[in-house]
């Protein structure tokens, strides 16, 4: 056999095994989003082939007795405020970490502090921030709730905007002192544009979080300020679990982690593979 033939050969096991993983991702969303198009009956006996219905999505979204708007609105609310909270946070601790004169080991017990609590479960923090947004009266508020997903983020986002604060060119920065640049001007037209692709999968890694988060958010929310997690958990009654209606939830909880990956693709993959690159 050539070698051209086994550079083939290879190049389609590799491709089948992509495809293959691709598929055990892929399978579970797509049966998800197909039932939400089935009706309770139908799921429940497992038929092969059904008539796609929209009764579960218009009683989703429109029903007198559903709030899942008013969740969909909360989870951007707290999402999207918490992401920014990050982002500024983790920037500025990464520029302290990695530019300030820091001793040395002040900088690594720092982040081997953000990765242990990045390990503890946020279902054991849950009840002690409950205990302490009541004492302080932010439980059942948006303030609350951004606080608690700021701080379960903040260690993740504080990883990543190090790797991509340290890879900056220093000589850039020096460049830019010698011209008189203060700090703020240094950080916004020199350091922000260099590490934007960094920003960008930090943002869309942090928001993807924020909105999948549930024990913080069922334990610190009521139905004022309930997110999409706790929504579609609301499906499962005492008497009754309504799977379609809750397929449907789900399906179209996937709509802004998946758009802001189709905007954001580029970028994404760029930030993610910078630091190794480098």
């Amino acid at each position: 056999m050539s070698s051209v033939a086994v550079q083939r050969l290879r190049s389609a096991l590799v491709h089948a095994v992509l495809i293959g993983f691709a598929l055990l991702i892929l399978l579970p969303v797509i049966w998800t989003v197909a039932a939400g198009f089935r009706t309770q009956i139908s799921l429940l006996m497992g038929d092969l082939f059904f008539t796609p219905v929209f009764f579960n999505f218009t009683e989703v979204l429109f029903s007198k007795t559903s709030d899942f708007l008013v969740n969909y609105r909360n989870s951007l609310i707290v999402g999207i405020t918490s992401t920014v909270l990050c982002l500024v946070v983790a920037t500025l601790a990464a520029w302290s970490l990695h530019r300030m004169r820091w001793p040395r080991w002040i900088p690594n017990i720092f982040l081997a502090w953000t990765l242990i609590f990045h390990m503890i479960p946020p279902v054991a923090l849950a009840s002690a921030w409950y205990t302490m947004a009541r004492t302080v009266g932010l439980d059942n508020t948006f303030t609350g709730l951004i606080l608690a997903h700021t701080t379960l983020n903040l260690p993740m986002a504080i990883w990543l905007m190090s790797v991509f604060v340290r890879d900056v060119p220093k000589e850039l920065e020096e460049a830019a002192l010698l011209d008189g640049a203060s700090t703020p001007v240094l950080l916004r037209h020199v350091v922000l544009p260099i590490i934007a692709p960094g920003l960008a999968a930090t943002a869309v890694l942090t928001f993807v979080f924020s909105w999948n988060e549930f024990a913080v958010a069922l334990t610190l929310t009521m139905k004022q300020t309930a997110t999409v997690p706790v929504a579609i958990a609301k499906f499962a009654q005492d008497f009754e679990i309504l799977y379609t209606q809750m397929a449907a939830s789900a399906a179209l909880s996937i709509l802004p982690a998946l758009l802001l990956l189709l905007i954001a693709q580029r970028y994404i993959v760029k930030g993610l593979t910078q630091g190794a690159v480098k």
